[in-house]
């Protein structure tokens, strides 16, 4: 299991009701240098979103699990 999962579904127990954007995550793991973790949280997420571990959503919409996303995405945990 790696330390980005982990991360993930923390944020997803610590926040059962609500989602969550990927820079939150590597914000509070890597304070000093987050952005240069960005598309490493945002490609474990799509991972995870495309073998049912968790949602993502863009403008409220679920993404296809076919495409990555472009712009600005929100994790949140399965209902």
């Amino acid at each position: 299991m790696d330390i980005l999962r982990i991360a993930i579904l923390e944020f997803c127990r610590q926040r059962p009701n609500t989602s969550f954007c990927p820079s939150e995550v590597v914000r509070r793991m890597y304070p000093e240098s987050w952005r240069e973790f960005l598309p490493d949280i945002r490609q474990k997420a799509f991972e995870m979103y495309q073998e049912g571990e968790i949602l993502i959503t863009q403008k409220g919409k679920l993404l296809d699990k076919e495409a990555l996303p472009v712009g600005p995405i929100r994790i949140s945990k399965l209902k």
